[in-house]
């Protein structure tokens, strides 16, 4: 029953000390990564003759729009 009450009241500490900043991080990290994921993988396709190019700026094209929703989510004011 202690260690319940110990872990509630360490979560509850941690959730008013973490900044909002912190947490916006959390959420916008991994859509910037999969947006890295994306340009590489266009970089890599972009060799195949013919369809690599609209293919490599389709990717590019995605990566550029989830960069910008990670920042719009980065500014959300917590």
């Amino acid at each position: 029953m202690f260690a319940a009450t110990l872990k509630l009241g360490a979560v509850c500490a941690m959730s008013l000390v973490l900044s909002g900043c912190f947490l916006t991080k959390l959420v916008s990290m991994p859509l910037r990564v999969t947006g890295s994921l994306l340009s590489v993988t266009g970089a890599v396709i972009s060799v195949v003759p013919v369809v690599g190019n609209s293919i490599d700026e389709a990717l590019e094209t995605a990566d550029t729009s989830l960069d910008l929703l990670a920042d719009r989510i980065d500014d959300v004011p917590i």
